[in-house]
């Protein structure tokens, strides 16, 4: 790699711990990555504590691990799961630990894998990991989902070039996406956060109930209680520190009411779930709850996600997401929902996030239920944009104002 490819990732590095995690004097920094990225986690370390961490931890892991686990276990020992680790993620975020996660995805890594097998062990570490997801779900602790190329991620992108230059222009495009390939990249972070946040408070004066979905496959309409707001990807943790939690990032979101969600939705975009790929699926909704599905490829793993537990089957975010965005531009399918579901609008099943709720964090769970906040302990995001939906949003008097048209904001 050459002297510009160092000093993107030296751009790269500064925006994480300056931006993404807004890493402040004496905290603990928690760095979740593959093994691959031992040295880019190196040159984050070495950021941090000129940042004035107190303290930096690296969590490696092996996706290859994973996959002889669930060819080699037992059932039984599918269901064990570490303790202790989820005891000490739990404590070093009551301590106000920041979570670095560094995706480096397998998009076919379990494309064989017995799809059973695969639910059983997400299952189980979503259960396990069900406390400390409330302090991630509820912004209660900075966090950041970030990314760094691997061959054989690379290669799912790129599939007509050798590795190394796979990864390469996978790189390349991590950096333009992420802003990274341009001087003063954390001075234009700044102002991309400050056009989402105005974005998202023109949507809030509008104070929409409704909105309506059209587009090829999709006719949907989703509804919203009053207390809940819209938001750019920009929380602030209990300590009062503003961060962004993931990189890139192109969208304003919000939580539906979890009952009021009616019609039916395609995906535009493949949904790459613990390993797995998920093309061209549809989804209907009554009353908030999926009631019918279909998949060209991944039946059988969209099965077992909409079975993980009762809010499985109903929605926790509505994100709006330009089609004319640096993302989607780039005319990528980056197999990896970190990228694809900031090119395209996308809806997630599962989890909602009480930061999008006025006052969310003080409300107990009863308060929440209340105005329709959805209780799961999966989240995931599936992509539904393309330059061929419109948007429309619905007032209390019925009056009607568009919003998307082709793709883009009015």
């Amino acid at each position: 790699m050459n002297a510009h490819y160092k000093e993107n990732l030296e751009r790269y590095a500064d925006l994480i711990v300056q931006v993404g995690l807004n890493l402040q004097k004496d905290q603990e920094l928690l760095i979740s990555a593959p093994i691959s990225a031992y040295e880019f986690v190196r040159q984050i370390t070495a950021k941090a504590y000129e940042a004035g961490a107190l303290h930096v931890m690296a969590d490696f892991h092996d996706e290859e691990l994973k996959k002889i686990r669930l060819e080699k276990s037992s059932e039984e020992g599918l269901k064990v799961f570490p303790h202790w680790k989820q005891k000490g993620y739990i404590e070093m975020a009551e301590n106000n630990v920041a979570l670095l996660n560094l995706i480096a995805p397998n998009p076919s890594l379990l494309k064989h894998a017995d799809p059973g097998r695969v639910a059983l062990l997400n299952k189980v570490a979503a259960e396990a990991s069900k406390e400390f997801s409330a302090y991630i779900g509820g912004g209660k602790i900075s966090w950041l989902i970030a990314a760094y190329p691997t061959e054989e991620w690379a290669q799912s992108v790129f599939p007509g070039f050798n590795r190394e230059d796979a990864v390469e222009k996978l790189w390349d495009n991590i950096f333009y996406t992420t802003r990274t390939d341009r001087e003063q990249t954390v001075e234009l972070w700044e102002q991309h956060i400050n056009n989402l946040n105005e974005r998202a408070s023109l949507l809030n004066q509008a104070k929409y109930n409704k909105l309506h979905y059209k587009g090829p496959g999709t006719d949907l309409t989703i509804g919203f209680h009053p207390q809940t707001k819209w938001i750019s990807a920009q929380f602030t943790n209990d300590k009062g520190t503003p961060f962004v939690p993931n990189l890139p990032t192109e969208e304003v979101f919000t939580i539906p009411d979890k009952t009021s969600v009616n019609g039916v939705v395609s995906s535009t975009k493949p949904l790459n779930y613990g390993g797995t790929l998920i093309k061209d699926f549809s989804l209907t909704f009554k009353d908030g709850r999926v009631v019918d599905f279909s998949a060209k490829e991944g039946y059988e793993t969209l099965k077992n996600l909409l079975a993980a537990d009762e809010g499985a089957s109903y929605l926790g975010e509505v994100a709006l997401v330009p089609h004319d965005s640096p993302i989607s531009n780039t005319n990528i399918i980056f197999n990896n929902t970190l990228f694809d579901e900031n090119a395209s609008c996308h809806i997630a099943l599962g989890r909602a996030l009480s930061v999008c709720v006025e006052n969310g964090k003080e409300m107990s769970q009863d308060d929440l239920n209340a105005i329709g906040f959805n209780e799961s302990m999966i989240h995931v995001d599936f992509m539904i944009g393309s330059k061929d939906l419109h948007i429309d949003g619905e007032k209390a008097d019925g009056s009607i104002q568009p919003i998307f048209r082709n793709g883009d904001w009015v």
